[in-house]
């Protein structure tokens, strides 16, 4: 017999939930056949059988919370499935003799019977009973009939005041799930423990634009992957953050602990919400590389596939409204970060070029968040110009790296 073992789930997660088993009592399973799927704050995991035999017993149902280490069921050694046709033995032994099947038909008509018909109401008839003083385990009764009926009828006349708001509107009451509510807590964390503070600027997309349209056939040729926006943005937070540490940084109790890496978390929108995977090291990466990151992970996001290796160590984070349509927006720490970009929709907009000429330019308004305990907001208005002006000279940021 081997016990069904919740395994370690990473760094800092304790517990899950129970999302769906896919097998059952008595189903055979081979080694690493998935019995269950484990959600968990971050991602999805599915457990798998560590040997083979038959699953003989489920402790824990759908829904429920596990903890690490916890045994949620058991596996037997498949020869324990010799059982199995002593099951529909032990079925059919009583229905052999046909006295005895008889014997109880025959008691039916006698006052004992009613009683224990009476005495085997339902908990809710039971309690009904108790309310109004009436003894159900009186044997000698004959109303027996006559208790069952107002049981019968209770529920329904309690139930109409509750139906008497006739003019309510249709709801839809639905648990969140447990990813959700995780991210519903960490941000309230955020807002509720940082000096959160938002400031604001403009990028003239032009050039990113002219960029890529001269280079995204011979980019997507030589590297199998498109030329986004996101490898640029990326670069230009990175070339900004060398320049201002405190924005890499985190606050550990009255110390500041500053990341000499560069792990830059790309906020992608999953069915069972936002999650931030980590593209590493992205200092060291080419475009293409980051490209390619961003691509593996949006796509894990989206499948459910993410491992909780792929959403740990992140720096600083980057998020795009504008995919959906977001025109300026104040993003929200990803704590324990201390700097988040938010980028938004491009839009054409009429722009002063000097005292005497308008022109028509892609522009993009862009947001850093930031938390002001160890963030000025001089160091944070200077950041997002030096990612302005990176942006707005993408050839340099590609020469430079």
């Amino acid at each position: 017999m081997a016990e069904i073992i919740v395994p370690e789930l990473g760094e800092s997660i304790s517990e899950g939930t129970i999302t769906k088993w896919f097998v059952k009592e008595g189903d055979s399973v081979s080694q690493g056949d998935v019995l269950l799927e484990l959600e968990t704050d971050k991602v999805n995991i599915e457990i798998s059988a560590d040997n083979s035999g038959v699953v003989s017993r489920i402790a824990k149902q759908d829904g429920d919370v596990v903890l690490v280490g916890e045994a949620i069921g058991s596996i037997g050694e498949a020869a324990g499935g010799a059982s199995a046709p002593a099951a529909p033995a032990a079925v059919a032994a009583p229905a052999a003799p046909a006295a005895p099947v008889a014997a109880p038909a025959a008691q039916s008509t006698a006052p004992v019977s009613e009683s224990a018909a009476a005495i085997n109401a339902s908990p809710a008839a039971r309690k009904r009973a108790r309310e109004q003083g009436i003894d159900l385990s009186a044997p000698g009764q004959a109303p027996a009939p006559a208790v069952a009926t107002p049981v019968k009828s209770a529920p329904l006349t309690q139930a109409e005041p509750v139906n008497a708001s006739k003019d309510a509107k249709p709801t839809e009451r639905k648990r969140m799930s447990r990813r959700r509510v995780t991210i519903a807590n960490r941000l309230v964390e955020a807002q509720r423990t940082a000096a959160m503070l938002t400031t604001f600027n403009e990028v003239d997309m032009t050039a990113i634009l002219d960029l890529r349209k001269r280079r995204k056939q011979a980019f997507f040729e030589k590297n199998d992957v498109n030329l986004g926006f996101m490898s640029f943005f990326t670069k230009a937070v990175v070339g900004a953050l060398k320049a201002f540490p405190l924005l890499n940084a985190e606050i550990d109790g009255e110390d500041i602990i500053t990341k000499k890496f560069f792990d830059i978390g790309i906020a992608v929108s999953a069915k069972e919400g936002l999650v931030v995977p980590v593209v590493r090291d992205a200092d060291r990466l080419s475009f293409a590389e980051i490209e390619k990151n961003i691509v593996e992970l949006a796509g894990k996001a989206r499948s459910n596939t993410l491992a909780i290796s792929d959403l740990q160590g992140g720096s600083f984070t980057i998020t795009n409204g504008g995919v959906f349509g977001s025109l300026l927006s104040t993003p929200i720490l990803n704590a324990p970060q201390v700097g988040i970009l938010g980028m938004h929709k491009i839009q054409i907009r009429p722009v002063a070029i000097d005292e005497t000429r308008m022109e028509n330019r892609p522009m993009m308004y862009i947001a850093l968040s930031y938390d002001h305990r160890i963030v000025d907001g001089s160091e944070a208005v200077r950041f997002l110009v030096m990612v302005k002006a990176l942006l707005e000279d993408p050839e340099a940021l590609l020469l430079e790296g």
